[in-house]
This record gives structure tokens, sequence and C-alpha cells, in this order.
């Protein structure tokens, strides 16, 4: 399946997803995907339908969509990231995997994506954007790192707004994000005529309170939310649960 000619850059490596062939171009210094990325997959991959053209908003390496392309049977995908770099690597990941007829990977803003998708386009939108509201003891705003995880080039707000312009009326928001903010989430998107649909919790261990949430929300659908059974991801230190391998398809 590899298409071979692709060339790493220096620092890159290739990652093996353990999934139908499929790899990443990554760097260490800068960035890599995390667990929240999968799990967002595996959560989004439930309900993301066949034919759906799908939007994933700051993909970075364009992890989303490469696993969403093995996960479901959407018709395309779509992925905005706004650091050139990623950009790059994201790229040569999908001509890499020869998914260049499934996936498009444009450079641009998220605070600004419904101006260059266009608005009621999308039947989901799946995202994993910066956690982090607080941009105190970030020395250098540029750092790839920092923008990943802090709010400095787009916000809460902006990422339901442009999600709400850029879907279609019944479209599904996927996200994954931090309890600490789930207040400010719910009413976030809720502003924006997202209404939650579909929350699950992820614990690091059973008896831990959760470390992240995955959210799906429906624009402008009717209030009735489902909690789903928490993800639990580790038995003991260091060993993951059955759960989670199998979301990882047995493999971490």
């Amino acid at each position: 399946y590899m298409n071979n000619n692709i060339h790493l850059k220096d620092g890159e490596r290739l990652d093996d997803l353990q999934l139908n062939n499929l790899h990443i171009i990554q760097n260490p210094e800068k960035f890599c995907f995390g667990m929240d990325a999968v799990l967002l997959s595996s959560f989004a991959s439930k309900t993301i339908r066949t034919n759906d053209n799908v939007l994933d908003l700051g993909t970075g390496t364009g992890i989303l969509p490469i696993l969403l392309s093995a996960k479901t049977k959407a018709k395309h995908y779509s992925a905005l990231e706004i650091q050139e770099e990623s950009v790059d690597m994201a790229k040569r990941s999908v001509l890499l995997n020869n998914l260049d007829e499934k996936i498009d990977i444009v450079n641009g803003d998220i605070k600004t994506a419904s101006q260059i998708f266009g608005a009621a386009v999308f039947d989901a939108v799946t995202t994993n954007p910066p956690y982090m509201n607080d941009n105190h003891g970030i020395k250098n705003p540029d750092m790839p790192k920092a923008i990943a995880r802090h709010e400095i080039l787009c916000t809460l707000d902006d990422i339901a707004r442009e999600s709400s312009k850029l879907l279609k009326t019944s479209g599904r928001f996927y996200m994954v994000h931090r309890p600490f903010r789930m207040t400010e989430i719910l009413c976030t998107l809720a502003k924006y005529k997202l209404e939650t649909k579909r929350i699950c919790m992820v614990q690091p261990f059973v008896s831990k309170e959760p470390n992240m949430v995955l959210i799906e929300s429906v624009k402008n659908g009717k209030p009735f939310v489902k909690f789903e059974p928490p993800i639990i991801v580790y038995d003991t230190p260091g060993v993951y649960t059955t759960q989670l391998l199998n979301i990882y398809g047995g493999t971490v």
C-alpha cells in the first residue's frame, strides 16, 4: 500500500499506526499526536455515516482524518491546520498512505474556517483543540507545542462558532477536551446551536477522576444527552485495560 517515494526531513520519523498498514510522519521535537486523538477517532467513528463529508479543525499532522479513513465509510475528509510545518508533514503522510483522493490538507486559520470552506458544507466536524486557556509560562508563542496546547491562536469560542457555520443542519460535531472546562464547553456549544448529545469521560484509573472528555453535539439538535460508560485507560500503572486495547485494535 505504502508510497515509498516520500522523503523524511531532519528530525522526522515514520510511525506505524497499527491499523490497515497506515503510517504517519511526525517530529517529536515539534508535536506528536496523543491518546486523545485515537480516542476521539474511535468515539466519532461510531456515528460518522457512510458518504459523510468530514472536516478536521486543527489537524496537526493529519492524525484524525488518517485514522478515520480506516474506521469510517465517510466520502471525503478535509483538514485545516495553521502551522505550515505540520501541513507539510500531513500532506506527505496523506501521499504516503495513498489517501490523496480521500483527504485534503489545507493551510489556514480556524478563526476564518467558514470563509475558507463555505457555510453548511460538512456533515461532521472533528477537533482536538488546544485545552489550556491560561497562557502564562509560555516563553515563545511560536512554539508548535505551545500552539497545539494553549489557546494562543484560537479559542473554544472560535471553534464552536466556526463549526456551527461549517455544519449542515443536523450535522455532528466531535471534540475531545478537558473536564475542568465542562461548564464553559457546554455553554459555548449551546450558544452556537450545537446541542450536546453524547458524552464519554476518560479516566486514567477506575478510582481516579476523569482527565479527558469526549463530546458529540448536533447542530440545531433537540436537548437530550446520553452519557456513555467511561473509558478507563490503565488497570495498574503502565498496564492498559482490555477496553483501551480494544479501542486501539489490540495494539498500543
